[in-house]
C-alpha cells in the first residue's frame, strides 16, 4: 500500500464538500470523486455542525483548552488553573 502525500484544503473547499453532503450527495460519492479520506470528510462535517469553522482552535473542547493551560502553569510553580 502506498502512502498518500499530505494535502491541504482551503476552508472554501471544505465548505463545498460539506454542502454537497448536506444537499444529499453520499459521503462515498464525495470521497471517491474528490479522492478524500473518509476521516477528513467526517471531521469537516462535524466541524461545520459544531462551530461553523474549520480552524482547529475553534473546534477544541473545553478540556483541551484547559489542558493546555495546565501544562503551561506548572513551569511557573502553580498547580491550579488560572481561570
Amino acid at each position: 500500500m502506498t502512502k498518500r502525500e499530505r494535502r491541504t484544503f482551503t476552508p472554501e473547499f471544505k465548505k463545498q464538500m460539506v454542502q454537497l453532503y448536506q444537499n444529499g450527495k453520499t459521503k462515498r460519492a464525495i470521497i471517491d470523486e474528490y479522492d478524500l479520506t473518509p476521516s477528513s470528510l467526517d471531521r469537516w462535517i462535524h466541524q461545520d455542525e459544531t462551530s461553523g469553522s474549520f480552524k482547529e482552535k475553534d473546534n477544541r473542547s473545553p478540556e483541551q483548552q484547559c489542558g493546555h493551560l495546565y501544562i503551561c502553569i506548572p513551569k511557573f510553580g502553580k498547580s491550579e488553573f488560572l481561570l
